[in-house]
């Protein structure tokens, strides 16, 4: 007899998985510097510290989706967080930075989590609360990337071990795995994993986040980045081509196609990407030296943590089940594209109102939480037009994508302020302008998302009357 679902529980254990993903993607990147200096290493070796991450989700992510259709979804959610956990514990003891980009790869592991958990709630959850739990699950998201921001600048006063933030993603992943055994046990639906799909998507995904991520210190121009790019291009297009030859493909290239999907990955990856231009332009921003500079706040890292990231994390906690009530009321359609509006319209204010800490702050509280409830509101976008079995890689997609913006976003925010700097003396620092423009972008982009979301997803009544639910029939079980 199967053991009754309890809720609470089950939305506990998918919230702290989400949460870990989060915190696992954003905490090492302010403090990277801390690690050149501390293991010996140089700039462009740390940096993949963060690539390498973003990597090995892209390929793990949706072959974890379709693993977990396959063979259940609590053995594939336990064996990843095992494996993040091991992860976690290397990073936490090792003091070779080759050593370490080894253990980034196996936490990478972890963004597969939040499609596996999203598959979770659809089928043990019932209707009526679907919604608002995956609310609840997905705005997790962005308070763990805001959380991420505020713990590396608390453990890492004095000058403190970098290895303290891996040892805080241990204490973490292990809190998700105790609560992992605690999930119900439901038998996959069997049939074949696509793994030739699989690769062929990972080598794409790898070729094109690779030369994103580190074209700022190869050169935009330069032949490997050019030659990735062209090689990213012929692999996703090949996978497209394969995919759709494919009897039990790892991606439904007419779920792909299905006008509601690739306009909600799109925006996905607008989310991404703006979410990663504001939390990097505000925590430099603030920390200009007003002294030399005439903006910023000349704040220390701690102050950076507490007084100007804090609050926008803060604010995000309660987001998440405010926007699934918003959603049973106007939709998930409707939220995403209010959430678009108010995250650019947050950001547009730092574009142009940044010289005191209350406007500041403030802005970045409503961006904040404007970025939670566009995380809230995709999970339950896409589920009401996939069918269930195609919930998890639909998930996994619309992830990728949110990661490839995310990526974007970061490289061209360092882009940015790496170009339009000023000389004081021997110090080149960012000039106000180049602040300006990197905020200007991001709200520029999310207000795109926002308009995609209202032109080209018809209102729910419309949806229901012109066109089916699924987008779909499920892929072949053989």
């Amino acid at each position: 007899m199967t053991p009754p679902v309890r809720p609470r529980l089950l939305l506990l254990a998918a919230a702290a998985a989400s949460f870990l993903l989060s915190l696992i993607q954003s905490i090492p990147v302010p403090v990277l510097p801390q690690i050149a200096q501390q293991l010996g290493a140089d700039a462009t070796t740390v940096g993949w510290v963060s690539t390498a991450t973003l990597l090995a989700a892209s390929a793990c992510t949706p072959l974890l989706g379709r693993l977990g259709h396959v063979v259940g979804i609590k053995p594939v959610f336990i064996g990843t967080l095992i494996v993040t956990l091991v992860g976690s514990l290397i990073a936490a003891t090792v003091q070779d930075v080759t050593w370490l980009i080894v253990a980034r790869v196996l936490q990478g592991t972890s963004f597969g989590l939040f499609p596996l958990g999203m598959s979770l709630l659809r089928h043990e959850l019932p209707p009526a609360k679907l919604t608002s739990g995956m609310a609840t699950v997905a705005s997790t998201l962005g308070v763990g990337g805001g959380v991420a921001l505020v713990a590396s600048g608390l453990l890492m006063q004095g000058d403190g071990d970098y290895r303290r933030i891996f040892w805080l993603c241990v204490a973490v992943t292990a809190l998700a795995l105790a609560l992992a055994f605690t999930l119900p046990r439901r038998a996959g639906a069997g049939g074949r994993v696509d793994v030739l799909g699989a690769v062929v998507l990972s080598a794409g995904l790898v070729s094109l986040l690779l030369p994103i991520s580190q074209g700022h210190t190869w050169g935009w121009t330069s032949a490997r980045v050019l030659l990735l790019f062209t090689a990213a291009v012929v692999i996703l297009v090949g996978f497209y081509l394969l995919e759709r030859r494919t009897a039990a493909p790892l991606v439904s290239v007419e779920m792909l196609r299905h006008r509601p999907i690739l306009v909600a990955n799109l925006a996905a990856m607008a989310v991404g990407f703006a979410m990663f231009a504001l939390q990097l332009s505000t925590s430099y921003f603030v920390q200009s030296p007003r002294a030399y500079t005439g903006f910023g706040f000349s704040a220390t890292v701690l102050e950076t943590s507490l007084v100007f990231l804090l609050p926008g994390a803060a604010a995000s906690v309660v987001v998440g089940p405010l926007a699934g009530v918003l959603m049973g009321r106007i939709g998930p359609r409707n939220v995403l594209a209010l959430a678009c509006g108010l995250a650019a319209a947050g950001m547009a204010s730092l574009t142009l109102l940044h010289d005191n800490r209350v406007e500041t702050i403030t802005a970045f509280v409503v961006a904040s939480c404007a970025i939670a409830m566009a995380y809230a509101a995709m999970p339950a976008l896409l589920v009401s037009h996939v069918q269930p079995a195609e919930t998890g890689i639909a998930n996994s997609v619309n992830s990728i994508m949110r990661t490839v913006g995310g990526t974007i976003g970061g490289a061209l925010v360092i882009t940015i302020l790496a170009a339009r700097t000023h000389s004081y003396g021997t110090l080149a620092l960012p000039t106000e302008n180049a602040f300006r423009l990197s905020y200007g972008i991001g709200a520029v982009i999310f207000a795109i998302g926002g308009l995609l979301v209202l032109l080209f997803i018809d209102r729910p009544a419309r949806a229901r009357a012109e066109e089916p639910v699924v987008a779909a029939p499920a892929p072949a079980v053989v």
